[in-house]
């Protein structure tokens, strides 16, 4: 773990508690906006068999502000540990590795639109969900013991959220046919 190097840049952007939460906000409208242009115009999506237990479409935007926030925080959290000057070798690599881990989420989680909505690929949408949740759990255990748990308090939430949206993903990929890529032709309104 040692080998781990974090560009000072993807240090700096969490230093400031305002642009710690306003990154992933920015990355998570950019990724999403498209998408829901496509949800509204689409029969696609609503035609789509759904998993016992799928919310509201309206509530995700609401969600998803909230998780964005409360994960550019513990990035915050994160790097303010980091810069600590008494840690330990193995607190700094875990910090290290956990920070690295943050900005892979944050990649996993940016594409994940794109390839449900954009491609209709809900089998590749699946594997995004599972690498997202299981990098983001990992991250979570990474950052509790040098953030004193503060890390933790900010990220268990979308830890859940995203288990959830993994079985909503996994529900729609079964229910509409494992494998099976929706393809524009299929769309009545085209």
């Amino acid at each position: 773990m040692a080998g781990i190097y974090i560009p000072n840049i993807l240090l700096a952007i969490p230093r400031n508690p305002v642009t710690a939460v306003g990154l992933p906000l920015v990355v998570g409208f950019l990724s999403g906006s498209p998408p829901a242009s496509k949800v509204a115009n689409s029969h696609w999506y609503h035609d789509l068999n759904a998993p016992p237990g799928k919310p509201p479409r309206e509530i995700f935007p609401y969600v998803w502000t909230l998780l964005y926030l409360s994960m550019g925080y513990a990035s915050h959290v994160a790097v303010k540990a980091f810069d600590e000057a008494a840690l330990l070798p193995h607190t700094r690599d875990d910090l290290n590795l956990g920070i690295a881990l943050y900005y892979a989420q944050l990649g996993l989680n940016c594409v994940w639109s794109p390839i449900f909505f954009g491609t209709r690929n809900t089998g590749l949408a699946l594997v995004d969900s599972v690498l997202l949740t299981a990098t983001t759990c990992y991250m979570t255990k990474l950052l509790d013991r040098p953030t004193s748990g503060k890390a933790t308090y900010f990220l268990l939430p979308y830890c859940g959220w995203l288990a959830y949206a993994t079985y909503l993903n996994g529900g729609v990929w079964w229910f509409n046919g494992p494998g099976r890529k929706y393809h524009k032709r299929d769309d009545p309104k085209m």
